[in-house]
């Protein structure tokens, strides 16, 4: 590594080993979160001073999301940005493991939402100095996954439809970047719809107050095909794309009906394929992309 100038933001990082494995990529994060202002916004909308280990949130905070960014799958892996001089990088002093522990166990439903709020102003400040779409049109795929766990007592660890112990958190993420835009813990049992019609409200607040100012769309699949879903986006004014289970009485018959010819390709994702056709006795638009599978478009 070569030091250009001593701001952070001005240094220059070369590799001349194909086999040297180092920390550096740090540097790009720790950078923006200079930039952004991070650690004070943390320390000033996160209240935990009242709270055992809730002193300096926003140096905690930060040393686990680098020690995640540097690989850290455990809280004790923390201590990775402890090595060498990993610290000497970082615009934080960095915790250790044991007082991170302390840390995440003061936290409150009140507090999580608090770091919510964070998370949104990060993202307006980000999108504010040119990363976000601004007028042009947003495009939010949302989706569930499942995040496996090991331990039997974690509080809201359950066995759904996969069989796997664990949760089931409901992820939006921006369609041209992958970042991430807003999440929400579910408990591991519960139904992939369920709380869409809340997250999808939070969800469209957030990124209007970050600044996109143009068309919305969002894409799900059969799992959030539900009134409300529909309903809440029509409210929203959100454009959709809704996979449909084409077991569902009308459904099948409907696309089955339709003539070869009158499907056309549509724009979708960047590696998939979809077509769309309108029925003369639907108003909207059916596009059957996979077996058993359709689209409802908006």
């Amino acid at each position: 590594m070569r030091e250009v100038s001593r701001s952070i933001d001005r240094v220059e990082v070369t590799f001349d080993e194909p086999n040297l494995v180092a920390n550096a990529g740090l540097l790009l994060v720790g950078t923006l979160v200079v930039r952004l202002e991070l650690e004070r916004l943390v320390n000033s909308t996160v209240r935990l001073a009242d709270r055992v280990g809730g002193a300096c949130p926003g140096r905690k905070l930060l040393t686990l999301v680098h020690a995640m960014v540097a690989g850290a799958s455990h809280i004790a892996h923390a201590d990775v940005l402890r090595c060498g001089g990993t610290q000497r990088v970082l615009p934080h002093r960095v915790m250790a493991p044991s007082t991170l522990g302390t840390f995440l166990r003061s936290f409150t439903f009140g507090h999580v939402r608090q770091l919510e709020a964070v998370v949104g102003e990060v993202l307006r400040r980000a999108w504010s100095l040119g990363a976000g779409p601004a007028a042009a049109r947003l495009v939010i795929d949302i989706d569930s996954t499942i995040c496996e766990v090991e331990g039997k007592h974690k509080q809201g660890a359950a066995f759904g439809y996969t069989k796997v112990l664990g949760y089931h958190p409901i992820l939006a993420s921006r369609g041209d970047t992958g970042e991430i835009l807003h999440a929400r813990l579910r408990k591991g049992s519960a139904n992939t719809a369920r709380g869409a019609r809340r997250f999808i409200d939070e969800l469209v607040a957030r990124v209007r107050r970050a600044g996109a100012r143009g068309e919305i769309v969002v894409r799900v699949d059969s799992g959030f095909w539900s009134k409300d879903t529909i309903a809440a986006l029509g409210r929203l004014n959100v454009r959709y794309t809704m996979a449909v289970r084409t077991n569902t009485k009308g459904i099948a018959a409907a696309v089955a009906a339709m003539d070869d010819s009158a499907w056309r390709d549509i724009e979708y994702t960047p590696d998939g394929e979809a077509q769309g056709a309108k029925p003369a006795t639907r108003e909207r638009d059916s596009s059957c992309v996979a077996p058993g599978s359709a689209i409802l478009a908006s």
